[in-house]
């Protein structure tokens, strides 16, 4: 039976004249990747805070494993880890003693501190450099040292706010797979904030959306797509010599836009209106002889359905 790790209802966050978390309320399944979009200020920090018992909302209510962040703020963060954006490490310690540091204040069992410190070095590639000072470490190396600190107590649920922020693509790839593997291999559920849209689409299993603090939209990136995004190109590969009857044909059909004539590889781009109208498409093309090598769809992206919510919210046609 599916069980839900967060439970938010109504949740409001307000500060001053500012409203960060506006009316939030969604549900987050246990060993899901769930990943938390929006801009900077969209209140995705500020839900990671009182979800974790660091601040108190103005109205609603939230459920963290089975707990409430008000009351029992401490003994939910011994359950959960939290990698910020920019993570504070005592450049002056080696990694290792700034993970044995943490052990200490996680409270790990001391049998077991030195095993998993090496284990975790091990797994996020910086065993070599276990004995180095941190002030010398590149921000990849501390960006993974920081998420090895967030699993020293193996928490159920770990929170990554912009875990790649500012990260070169090489060292965003090695985090992203390390994200990948602790909830694929380890069941760990993973609450993902970032503004990194493409990012998001390869790794979460559902995302919601904020918009100054509300929500507009959740789903996984496939509902979204197909919700949201009205439109798409389709790649059409016929023999060379089809390719007028071909362009004739789709010109005829409603709601198609044909796109350049041929492209590199011999295809036509064709921009139809809704997935469902791809087989119409393909039987057309059929029905009169017309040999289709290939007809691929080019999926639609959280990109487009980010900007295309933003455009509603901002009442742009």
């Amino acid at each position: 039976m599916d069980t839900h790790v967060i439970t938010i209802n109504q949740l409001t966050r307000c500060f001053k004249e500012t409203t960060a978390v506006d009316q939030l309320s969604l549900e987050v399944h246990t060993g899901e990747i769930f990943g938390f979009l929006g801009h900077n200020g969209a209140g995705k920090t500020t839900t990671v805070r009182l979800l974790n018992g660091v601040i108190e909302p103005t109205s609603g209510s939230m459920r963290v494993l089975d707990l409430n962040p008000q009351m029992d703020g401490p003994a939910l963060r011994a359950r959960t880890g939290v990698l910020t954006e920019t993570p504070s490490m005592d450049e002056r310690l080696t990694a290792w003693d700034n993970l044995n540091i943490y052990a200490d204040l996680y409270g790990v069992p001391r049998a077991d501190v030195r095993t998993r410190i090496n284990d975790l070095l091990t797994e996020f590639d910086l065993e070599d450099r276990a004995q180095e000072k941190v002030g010398g470490f590149s921000k990849g190396m501390k960006q993974r040292l920081a998420l090895a600190r967030a699993l020293l107590h193996k928490p159920e649920l770990l929170f990554l706010d912009e875990a790649t922020s500012g990260l070169d693509p090489i060292a965003a790839h090695h985090v992203n797979n390390l994200i990948e593997r602790m909830a694929r291999r380890e069941g760990c559920t993973v609450f993902l904030c970032t503004h990194n849209l493409v990012e998001a689409q390869k790794l979460c299993d559902r995302v919601a959306i904020l918009e100054h603090g509300r929500l507009v939209a959740l789903g996984t990136p496939a509902e979204l797509t197909r919700q949201y995004v009205c439109r798409l190109d389709v790649e059409i590969e016929v023999p060379p010599e089809q390719i007028p009857t071909t362009l004739s044909i789709l010109r005829s059909l409603p709601k198609l836009v044909l796109g350049e004539p041929a492209q590199p590889n011999g295809a036509l781009v064709a921009t139809i209106n809704k997935y469902e109208s791809i087989p119409e498409v393909l039987a057309c093309l059929v029905q009169n002889h017309v040999r289709v090598y290939r007809l691929a769809p080019q999926e639609a992206n959280l990109e487009q359905v980010y900007f295309r919510l933003h455009e509603e919210k901002e009442g742009v046609q």
